[in-house]
């Protein structure tokens, strides 16, 4: 007989669970003294709640393991709220452990008490409270089968002070049967055939891939199909690392921020096979003229996003892995003509690049990251830089670019690089960020120096929140309404004041590393990129920021404006 928070470690280590992101307090003591007392699973102290779930989040993207955190009650839970979300929206595996007052104070307004349940369920895969000691295992055994099967996804298991205290066997399940979720295992053979029947009648067939073919680990397999039938691969943002991106028949991302090739091709293919994607609103533009000329075969492992936002005409629901599989199988190659050059011409013509602008550009910064370090992850923050990463970042397979793509989480990206540094300690690991989102985590840079993580900080500094601004200039008369962050709040960031050492901004990033006992370095010109690199390779202890300085009416282009089709791109900035 052992108690509940004995039993959940044991529980941890019967999961094979390396590491812990954990914040302390009261309704989760008694499960850390039994931590203290043993050493297979190794406890993470980040500085802040939502900061712990990135962590476990990119940890969990980055190795393909569930990742596992736990958090006090009331604030702690609410806390990981958004780190929840985000993970939910992206289908990663998360196990999140939340402490509760007892049972007999449940819905008397307690100290700390919030009904977590209730706030996440919409949020999660499943969310649950553990009323009795004797449900405790199978609760736990099905929480880690659920997050990293099917659709993979968080996992919220709340579990109250009373709970932990009370005692039970030491028996932990071996085996899961859950009667309303029986994940689908197989491929339906007659879908597969029906599919490979209309790809070999297309005369421009085109491969629409999302995440879901790096989670299932289909990346060699969809190299082999894209190679056995020579069609062109476009990606969603989430998509990109599906295959290569140097291949010759990768043509970039598609959607709003989609390269020009990219988007072509989508609206013009006759056969579209999407595999692992759902179709939203980031990549269709507007729905009614999205695809309207050919058909479209969907895989997916979730049956409920097939014909959710797009209709389909042949659905295939099964894992992404499975069904590469089966269409290896049964698939033939056939003349294709002149598309896939067709296609690759008009990349080469309409390239999305930033080459035309003068001085330092994130694809300057971006380009010394592919031509310097091999397979190394990148994780983003969201806006500007995320765009700009996902445009000109190289990913050649799985687990290398880390982003929030569903929720759009800004302070992700650097607390997702310390988990994805944890997960694999002989990797180089970047996070890209932009000034305003990397102030929303800032404090894990005690973290990264407390466990001595030698993540590269990148902060692309252009002094506003860069997203919401590009909108702002090309559509709302540039009226920068709360998204100047520095304090000329008249001013905006020129080649002219970078060049003349003119431009000031709260806080010095670089002192502020420095206090943490990081390394850092601010970067305006393009001989400089490379000494900042070097500081960041010689210094092995820590983090290193590397800020680097861009105008602020630097654009990420193509765009299509809000409710316009694909075929509305924007190519240059309007005048």
């Amino acid at each position: 007989m052992i108690s509940g928070a004995q039993y959940l470690v044991k529980a941890l280590q019967e999961e094979q669970v390396e590491i812990l992101f954990n914040y302390p307090g009261a309704a989760t003591i008694d499960i850390m003294d039994e931590l203290y007392k043993q050493d297979q699973v190794k406890v993470i102290l980040p500085r802040h709640e939502q900061a712990l779930a990135h962590a476990a989040d990119g940890y969990a993207r980055s190795t393909g393991k569930v990742g596992v955190c736990m958090v006090t009650s009331g604030p702690g839970a609410t806390n990981l709220v958004t780190g929840i979300a985000t993970a939910y929206a992206d289908s990663v595996p998360l196990v999140c452990i939340t402490g509760q007052v007892d049972l007999g104070l449940m819905g008397n307004d307690a100290f700390q008490e919030v009904d977590t349940v209730g706030i996440v369920r919409n949020i999660c895969k499943y969310a649950v409270t553990v009323r009795d000691r004797k449900d405790l295992g199978r609760i736990l055994k099905e929480a880690f089968y659920i997050a990293r099967t099917g659709r993979p996804g968080p996992v919220v298991v709340d579990i109250p002070k009373n709970i932990q205290k009370a005692m039970g066997s030491d028996e932990y399940p071996t085996e899961v049967n859950i009667r309303g979720y029986k994940p689908n295992m197989a491929v339906h053979v007659g879908q597969v055939k029906k599919a490979c029947s209309i790809i070999s009648k297309a005369k421009r067939p085109l491969f629409l891939l999302g995440g879901g073919v790096s989670i299932s680990g289909a990346n060699q397999l969809m190299m082999d199909l894209i190679e056995k039938t020579g069609i062109p691969v476009v990606t969603t943002l989430m998509g990109k690392g599906a295959v290569d991106t140097r291949h010759p028949l990768y043509l970039g991302n598609v959607g709003i921020h989609g390269g020009y090739a990219p988007n072509v091709a989508l609206t013009d293919c006759d056969v579209m096979i999407s595999i692992g994607t759902r179709f939203n609103d980031r990549i269709t533009g507007k729905l009614s003229t999205f695809a309207q000329h050919c058909k479209i075969i969907h895989i997916d492992v979730d049956a409920a996003s097939i014909s959710k936002n797009i209709k389909v005409d042949i659905p295939i629901v099964a894992d992404a892995k499975l069904a590469i599989e089966k269409l290896l199988e049964y698939i033939e190659p056939h003349d294709l003509g002149d598309w896939p050059e067709q296609l690759q011409q008009l990349k080469a013509e309409r390239p999305v690049t930033q080459a035309d602008e003068e001085g330092l550009t994130p694809q300057t910064v971006i380009d010394y990251i592919n031509n310097h370090y091999d397979r190394p992850i990148v994780t983003t923050d969201v806006g500007q830089n995320q765009l700009w990463t996902t445009q000109f970042l190289e990913v050649q397979g799985q687990h290398q670019m880390l982003t929030s793509g569903g929720l759009g989480t800004m302070g992700y990206g650097f607390p997702a690089a310390l988990g994805a540094q944890m997960g694999n300690p002989d990797k180089r690991v970047f996070a890209i960020c932009g000034d305003g989102g990397v102030q929303m985590n800032i404090q894990e840079f005690a973290t990264a120096m407390h466990y001595r993580l030698p993540v590269t900080l990148i902060v692309l500094n252009n002094g506003f929140l860069g997203n919401v601004r590009q909108w702002q200039q090309l559509f709302y008369d540039k009226r920068y309404a709360c998204t100047n962050l520095m304090m000329d709040e008249s001013s905006i960031v020129t080649r002219d004041i970078i060049d003349n050492d003119g431009f000031e901004y709260v806080p010095d990033f670089v002192k502020l590393a420095e206090a943490y006992g990081a390394k850092a370095m601010r970067i305006t010109k393009v001989e400089d990129i490379e000494k900042g690199f070097q500081l960041a390779d010689t210094f092995k202890n820590g983090p290193t920021l590397l800020e680097f300085i861009i105008p602020t009416e630097l654009n990420v282009l193509p765009m299509v404006p809000a409710g316009k089709s694909l075929s509305d791109m924007l190519l240059k900035d309007k005048k």
